[in-house]
Order: C-alpha cells, then sequence, then structure tokens
C-alpha cells in the first residue's frame, strides 16, 4: 500500500474540513496570481480536492491538477462540474507520471505537498523538468526538522501498514538550499508568525551560452 491509500481513507473528511487559518490561505492565493496570466498553463501536483486550483481558473489559461488519491480527484471533479469551471482538468497522476509524459508549464503549485514526499532534491528536479524556462514554481511547505518527533515516530510505524503518509523533516534553509540545486531562484518567501509552514516563490533560471 503507498501514499494513495491514507489520502483515499480520508477524503471525504478532507474535503468537509475548515481552512486551520483563513487568512494566511487568502494571502498566498493573492501573493499566486500576482505570477498569473490569462494565457497562463499552470500545473498543480497534490492537489487534494481541487479548491486552490479551481478559485486560480478565472485567472488562467489552463490548470491540470493532479493528485496521486483517486478518491480526491473524484471530489475535485465533481466540484469543478458543479462550479461549471471548464479550464481546469483534474487527473490522478504524480511527479513521475507527468515526467514521464512530457510537457512544461508556465507556473507550478505545489500546496503543501513536498514535506509529504520521500525525497526533497528528486521531487525539485522533476518540477524543474515541468517548469519552462522563467517560470515559476509557488509552493507551500512544512519545515519539521526538529519538531514533532513523536508523530513522526507513531507515524513511520503506521507507515508501515499504510495508513500514515510520509514525512519528510527539514529545515527552512534546507528547503531554499534545495531549490537552488534545482535551478530555481528565490524570489520570494513569507511565513505566518509563529508557524512552520513557508510559503516560497521560486524562478526557473534561464540557461545561458
Amino acid at each position: 500500500m503507498g501514499q494513495a491509500t491514507f489520502w483515499n481513507l480520508i477524503a471525504k473528511r478532507y474535503s468537509k474540513a475548515n481552512i486551520a487559518d483563513q487568512e494566511s490561505y487568502e494571502k498566498k492565493l493573492a501573493i499566486t496570481r500576482e505570477y498569473l496570466e490569462p494565457e497562463s498553463e499552470v500545473l498543480e501536483f497534490g492537489c487534494g480536492t481541487g479548491s486552490t486550483a479551481l478559485l486560480h481558473a478565472p485567472h488562467v489559461k489552463h490548470i491540470l491538477a493532479t493528485d496521486v488519491a483517486t478518491k480526491m480527484i473524484s471530489i475535485a471533479e465533481e466540484k469543478r462540474v458543479q462550479g461549471g469551471v471548464d479550464n481546469v482538468s483534474f487527473e490522478v497522476n504524480d511527479l513521475d507520471g507527468l515526467v514521464a509524459r512530457g510537457g512544461q508549464y508556465d507556473v507550478v503549485l505545489g500546496l503543501n505537498i513536498l514535506h509529504l514526499l520521500d525525497d526533497l532534491d528528486t521531487a525539485l528536479s522533476q518540477v524543474a523538468t515541468l517548469t519552462k524556462e522563467g517560470g515559476v514554481f509557488i509552493n507551500s511547505t512544512a519545515c519539521l526538522q526538529g519538531k514533532y518527533k513523536a508523530v513522526r515516530a507513531v507515524g513511520a510505524f503506521f507507515r508501515l501498514l499504510g495508513l500514515f503518509p510520509t514525512i519528510n523533516a527539514f529545515t527552512e534553509n534546507e528547503l531554499l538550499e534545495a531549490h537552488r540545486r534545482a535551478g530555481f531562484a528565490i524570489e520570494a518567501q513569507w511565513a505566518p508568525e509563529g508557524g512552520d509552514v513557508v510559503f516560497v516563490v521560486a524562478r526557473k533560471q534561464e540557461k545561458t551560452d
């Protein structure tokens, strides 16, 4: 059993949960929209039940939003149909599958997902492959190094049963350095006061001759 097992189990409950910090969420939406254009082709991986993709839809040409959990995508598609949104496509996929298929995007979103992947450097390398030169990667990531040791210990046990997702712990500096190794320049960063989540806008550097 893999990551999808856990997220499928909690999909319905996840879709009904309130946003923990609405003010911070609204600020992240506003910052993101500074980088969106009417002709933007956008990818969001780890989209959950699709709420953020649907909110950004009026500001771009098209969004491809993916998640590993079929039940998350089913709920997202229901929201899309109910809202009459025709420029968002939801599909079950992960970074491996997206890279294998090819294609690049003006903006890539990875919201509350990087710390749930097995290897940060591999994930960011894949994101770089999916981002056009000069394009941006926008992410919101929990930096948990040195924190919540008990949660991670319990999580390690339940992951063996397929009942808990991966939790990858790193510091904010390690997160930013990993972006740079993947070929991104940090353009903006912000963190709500007292929290562990860092919001980052990183631009893929253009190759020079």
